[in-house]
């Protein structure tokens, strides 16, 4: 799915792409500015503007400049999905479109039914953010064939070529930062004790595209010191099946944590765990405290309310930040762009590989925080800010 090509380093540009609009190529004008960005959007859409900058121009299609946009969410599992919703409204809003933004709370039929009314309703572009991108190639093809422009949003649409991009932060990315922290935090809290240090692997739900590339970004940097003996997971619960969360449920990896406590950690000391998410994260704390063991370092993602108080004392070690106010933006700037007959924002053109085609997509740069600098990376969140203080 991935191209492990990623360093510790911020995304490098790789050029652009002239992407299709209903069978016809776009113009490649710099982008206007985001609705709704703070300075670090207003950055990266600096950057995608030079990046079009340098696609071929060609017959320009438009959206509407009052177009009905779909925005297909998937269950509200997170802080930052009920965040997009409101983010997604008030910017389209004030951008001139008509959106329709929807959750698919009762599963992916459900949301596969509002993708379809979607279309009913006239969408000339529908945002997808996935509940399981490999079961709507039927849907989002039937909204390619009268002209809609498809933008998956944070998670990658599978096994379809009707997707025109993906937008969202780099997940491979995500899992470096996350197995680089854990090996950071072994190190700043075992290291008097020395290696090897036991740890355990929790991986995201095998139905999100997003899963994979998480698990496989942190593999990277965690496998090599698995296997030179640094590491021991002493379960023996390596892959991603093995892992894997199923929809993300915080009672699931609760269970399957309390069960490696009681038959692998009886008399052993739990150091680590690899965490994809803040909610799993908490998930394995509460296991490990109603095993009466010492807290271990174990990561996160999301930047949830909850999980920076417990960073901020030290409990949970790290998270990554992703600000969903910068995602979204960018997703409208798209969105603008297509209403300004205009090219989609590209900086990646080989990493995301969907299994039919390797989609073109606009990757922002993930964060990781812990103790140490969270009040210098949430100093201008207006929500996360103030409990770093």
């Amino acid at each position: 799915m991935r191209k492990p090509v990623r360093g510790l380093t911020a995304i490098a540009l790789v050029g652009a792409l002239a992407l299709a609009g209903c069978g016809n190529d776009r113009g490649g004008d710099t982008p206007s500015e985001p609705a709704g960005g703070d300075d670090a959007t207003s950055e990266a859409t600096d950057d995608a503007g030079e990046a079009t900058d340098d696609a071929d121009g060609g017959d320009a299609t438009c959206v509407s400049s009052d177009a009905v946009v779909g925005v297909a969410l998937p269950q509200k599992t997170s802080e930052n999905w009920v965040l997009a919703e409101q983010l997604f409204n008030d910017g389209l809003t004030e951008a001139g479109f008509q959106p329709i933004v929807q959750f698919g709370n009762s599963g992916v039929t459900e949301q596969q039914n509002q993708i379809d009314a979607m279309v009913e309703q006239g969408a000339e572009v529908i945002v997808v953010g996935a509940i399981d991108g490999s079961q709507l190639g039927t849907q989002l093809e039937a909204a390619k064939a009268t002209g809609a422009t498809i933008l998956a949003y944070d998670r990658l649409v599978k096994n379809t070529d009707a997707v025109d991009a993906y937008i969202a932060f780099d997940n491979f990315q995500v899992g470096v930062l996350q197995g680089t922290a854990l090996l950071e935090g072994l190190e700043a809290r075992q290291g008097e004790a020395g290696p090897p240090w036991n740890v355990e692997l929790i991986a995201g739900s095998s139905d999100d595209a997003n899963s994979i590339p998480f698990f496989e970004g942190a593999m990277s940097i965690l496998t090599p010191k698995i296997e030179d003996g640094t590491l021991v997971v002493v379960s023996g619960q390596t892959t991603f099946e093995q892992a894997a969360t199923q929809g993300w449920k915080a009672e699931n990896a609760q269970k399957r944590m309390d069960t490696i406590l009681s038959g692998s950690y009886e008399d052993t000391d739990l150091h680590g765990v690899l965490s994809p998410n803040d909610t799993l994260a908490r998930a394995a704390l509460t296991a490990v405290e109603s095993a009466g063991k010492p807290v271990p370092v174990i990561t996160g993602q999301d930047s949830e309310v909850e999980s920076v108080k417990l960073i901020v004392d030290g409990v949970q070690y790290s998270t990554i930040y992703k600000d969903t106010r910068e995602l979204v933006a960018q997703t409208i700037n798209s969105i603008k762009e297509l209403a300004a007959c205009n090219e989609i924002p590209i900086n990646d053109t080989e990493s995301y590989d969907n299994g039919v085609k390797i989609v073109p997509s606009y990757l922002l740069t993930p964060i990781i925080v812990t103790q140490d600098n969270a009040a210098e990376v949430y100093a201008n969140d207006p929500t996360l800010g103030p409990l770093t203080q």
